[in-house]
């Protein structure tokens, strides 16, 4: 069976990773027809320039379409994947900027920051949803990759779209202990759990065999303390892997005084990359994906989609971990992933990938700690989600007071204002006549 994928951003500088993943996955998925959609014409052409050249090499035998036409590129897609960033990498340098000043940590995904990527994503992620459901092959998945992934996931599943989320902090992690012990990724088999970008690594498991019990009592809390942040102490105590971006939880403090003390931004630095690497992908002769594109971030990005994508189609049935329900839907049977959520929670965990989608793998009860923290930023996503829908202000300030990272009146009130007034292009439902 011929596959149209549509890739909703193609324009991004990950592009290129994507097609590698894909082409180097044509037994396991066809694609006859690979669209590259972006709003931006110099980037589709320079990045779609790139992905024609990479393609040729490695032999795939498809046909690759660039297009401006959001019809054209969903009509009869039987995957759709989204990876757009609404405002660029300048909206992203407000959302690591603003926050300080306002006394609370600033960064695209968590807090405040990625509050306000959610507002300007959720509407038009949504309203591309609708589109796919009109146009779209019948069946069609969407695959979300664009963050915040958790709240958006929540968002397309609120609705009732066909939609799975994907983030590649999972898959990095598995590769990382595949390469310490020798053995290929499949091998090694991740506890993971709790939301996007608010996760833990209960047990690394080496052929059904956990590792990290070992690994903590040989010393390893130090280096995984390293990786992603957190204290090594933390690590011993909780007996887990924190994901990177619960640092900003456990060392508030920490954090927030090296952004206040001016430490560059991670958006300044990706916009320096990102020039570098156009300037790059507009060279005739670059036909493969430069080493520079690691530093990008995004570090398996080809992986985890396309495998994503593969087992989709051919409904391999390996476990992979992904944004979904926690458990089935009102009438349906199926296992409830973490059993103190409700199902129609989206958590990031281990399921199984098949043609009908992906089915979580039932995981023992969080620890209290961390049952507490996933609960209060679950609450936050609900009220951002319905903010971002609506454009409520009584809504937004709620949610902000629901984010442990801002959570206090005197700091979410003029923090929305600043958020809202310097997103005010992207964010027509706030400043609609009364």
């Amino acid at each position: 069976m011929a596959l149209k994928l549509a890739v909703v951003g193609g324009g991004s500088t990950y592009t290129p990773e994507l097609i590698e993943g894909i082409a180097r996955r044509a037994q396991r998925l066809p694609v006859s027809e690979l669209v590259l959609l972006d709003i931006d014409p110099e980037r589709l052409d320079i990045v779609g320039g790139l992905a024609g050249r990479m393609l040729h090499r490695l032999g795939w035998p498809g046909r690759l379409v660039l297009t401006q036409s959001q019809d054209e590129a969903l009509e009869g897609a039987n995957f759709v994947l989204v990876q757009l960033r609404v405002g660029g990498q300048a909206a992203r340098l407000v959302d690591e900027t603003l926050p300080p000043t306002y006394g609370t940590i600033g960064q695209e995904t968590t807090g405040a920051g990625g509050f306000a990527k959610a507002l300007r994503t959720v509407p038009l992620v949504l309203s591309i949803a609708e589109e796919v459901g009109r146009r779209a092959a019948p069946g069609a998945w969407i695959v979300d990759f664009t963050n915040p992934v958790g709240i958006v996931t929540q968002a397309l599943l609120d609705e009732g779209h066909r939609a799975i989320g994907l983030c590649n902090v999972a898959i990095g992690f598995q590769r990382e202990f595949a390469k310490r012990y020798g053995v290929e990724p499949e091998r090694v088999e991740l506890e993971h759990v709790g939301l996007n970008h608010l996760s833990w690594e209960r047990a690394i498991k080496v052929d059904g065999v956990d590792r990290l019990p070992e690994i903590l009592a040989g010393g390893g809390a130090e280096e995984i303390a390293g990786w992603v942040g957190s204290p090594a102490e933390l690590v011993r105590i909780t007996a887990s892997i924190p994901s990177y971006y619960l640092k900003y939880y456990y060392r508030f403090d920490e954090v927030l005084g090296e952004q206040i003390a001016g430490k560059e931004s991670r958006a300044a630095e990706v916009m320096d990359i990102e020039d570098e690497l156009l300037v790059m992908y507009r060279n005739p002769s670059l036909d493969e994906k430069p080493k520079l594109l690691e530093r990008r971030g995004g570090a398996f990005y080809s992986e985890a989609a396309a495998q994503l994508i593969a087992s989709l189609h051919d409904g391999r049935g390996d476990v992979q971990v992904v944004d979904i329900r926690n458990g089935p839907r009102p009438g349906d049977a199926g296992p409830r992933a973490l059993p103190d959520l409700p199902d129609d929670a989206v958590v990031e965990v281990p399921a199984r990938i098949t043609r009908e989608g992906a089915s979580p793998l039932s995981q023992a009860a969080l620890a209290p700690d961390m049952l507490g923290l996933v609960q209060a930023v679950k609450a936050y996503e609900r009220l951002t989600i319905s903010a971002a829908r609506s454009g409520d202000r009584a809504l937004a300030l709620r949610a902000l007071m629901a984010n442990p990272l801002v959570a206090r009146w005197s700091m979410a009130s003029p923090l929305l204002d600043a958020l809202l007034d310097a997103n005010r292009r992207y964010l027509p439902r706030f400043f609609a006549p009364a």
